[in-house]
């Protein structure tokens, strides 16, 4: 008797689980485009960093992400303009866990010093003018997006900048970012 009610147990419960319907969340239909801003960067840096992404398929997208620096006491970036190609890996229509790979085309301050002193001979020279730079880089990071439409984005990311300045051999993403998918 136990054998025959666990094998109805499980016959049941295959079928019920073959019945059961994907469901199609209302962001997921008809909805390709998403415009966030970065509420870490806004706060933490001064940075007003805004994204679009356009989704491609239930795996992919792509966008561009543009960032200018409000405050250049603080900090030695200027802009930077960041395209980006998205990779989902969850069940979901573009979202959950995504690997990105990056471009950034940046301004940043450049600092270089001529000094020559050959006791007291004096000559010091200061620059700090704005250089433009490029860098390669790769992200990971996770996407929520709520019935509605709205999303939250947590993005960590570092490249490699392959300018011939004095800013950084490195280039950082990251962010907290808010938005909303049409």
């Amino acid at each position: 008797m136990k054998k025959i009610t666990l094998i109805i147990l499980v016959f049941v419960t295959t079928i019920a689980i073959a019945q059961e319907k994907e469901e199609n969340y209302p962001q997921d239909i008809n909805k390709k485009t998403e415009i966030k801003i970065n509420a870490l960067t806004l706060i933490a840096a001064k940075w007003i960093d805004v994204s679009y992404e356009r989704l491609i398929d239930e795996e992919s997208s792509y966008g561009i992400a543009a960032t200018i620096n409000t405050d250049r006491d603080e900090s030695d970036l200027n802009y930077s303009l960041t395209p980006f190609y998205r990779r989902y890996f969850s069940g979901n229509f573009a979202r959950g866990f995504f690997v990105e790979g990056f471009g950034m085309l940046y301004s940043a301050r450049d600092y270089y010093y001529d000094y020559y002193d050959y006791d007291h001979y004096d000559y010091y020279s200061n620059s700090d003018n704005f250089e433009t730079g490029f860098g390669l880089g790769i992200s990971i990071g996770g996407k929520f997006v709520s019935k509605k439409g709205f999303t939250t984005e947590l993005v960590l990311g570092v490249g490699r900048n392959f300018s011939e300045n004095s800013y950084d051999d490195a280039i950082g993403r990251v962010g907290i970012s808010v938005g909303y998918r049409f």
